[in-house]
């Protein structure tokens, strides 16, 4: 399944995350179990809820059990960590084991999930649609949308020159990424996630029209670089990849001149905010 893997899908079951991994081979998604869980029970610690289960599965001799696969899903801190995983029908016999209230509602959700999945992959213009509407409904205009996808389109041009040039794997993509990324704004993906305020968002659906169009600048240029020069292997990329960042930094510097303020943008688009656990603290210290 390796080979037909997407990147971690976050779905939404009544304002609960619930992470999926789409298997293109088999034309079904795994789904993580804790989160699944976390949704049909509201448990405010879903790992623990599923270790005592997973134990009694065991124990039982449940072919439940024999059926978890474990995938590599992001976590709420960014990481991509090993996740117990189970498929539709897995979920749906997880569900039989969980007494919930939610079962009924939550297997509705789940056959609307594969159904709209199945739609577009037979009419990929459905998927486009449903991520237009997503940032539609966000508030976010049409041009922004508009340069949002095709700033899609040129990452996958130069993710696909990556490839050519021996670049394997995630973790190498985000390492070329935030050479890109400090070449031009002086800060690291996650680093600039940090100054926005943000954590699993994407980045790039919380920057201004000049952030984007600075990145793209970044991205555009290292492809161009890496299809002239055929840099190969993780180092000789990176040295590529701060040169596309560095054409970006000399348009920001000149851009920055002539306004006489910087361009990046601390603002984010959420509707909500995450709040410092240490600073709350320390504030109710104060109350008393």
């Amino acid at each position: 399944m390796e080979n037909n893997k997407l990147d971690t899908i976050s779905n939404l079951f009544e304002g609960k995350e619930i992470r999926s991994i789409w298997d293109s081979t088999k034309g079904d998604y795994f789904f993580s179990v804790t989160d699944v869980i976390g949704a049909l029970t509201d448990s405010k610690i879903p790992k623990r809820y599923w270790s005592d289960l997973k134990r009694k599965l065991i124990e039982e001799g449940s072919q439940l059990y024999e059926n978890i696969v474990q995938l590599k899903m992001k976590a709420k801190d960014g990481k991509f960590r090993e996740t117990d995983t189970l498929d539709t029908k897995g979920i749906l016999r997880l569900i039989e084991s969980v007494p919930s209230s939610k079962a009924e509602p939550f297997k509705l959700w789940l056959a609307k999930m594969g159904s709209d999945r199945i739609d577009e992959i037979f009419d990929p213009e459905i998927a486009i649609n449903r991520a237009i509407n997503y940032y539609r409904n966000r508030g976010y205009s049409d041009k922004w949308i508009e340069k949002r996808l095709k700033g899609i389109l040129d990452r996958n041009k130069l993710t696909d020159i990556w490839k050519e040039n021996g670049i394997k794997g995630n973790l190498d993509y985000a390492i070329l990424t935030n050479e890109i990324y400090k070449s031009w704004s002086g800060m690291k993906a996650n680093e600039y996630k940090e100054y926005k305020n943000i954590r699993k968002e994407s980045l790039r659906d919380n920057m201004t029209d000049m952030e984007i169009a600075l990145t793209d600048l970044g991205e555009i240029a290292t492809k161009e670089l890496a299809k002239e020069h055929r840099p190969y292997g993780l180092e000789e990329n990176k040295k590529v990849a701060k040169m596309g960042g560095h054409a970006a930094k000399v348009a920001r510097e000149d851009i920055e001149k002539n306004l006489g303020k910087t361009v990046l943008s601390n603002k984010n688009s959420l509707s909500y905010q995450y709040i410092n656990q240490e600073a709350l603290e320390a504030s109710k210290g104060r109350n008393f």
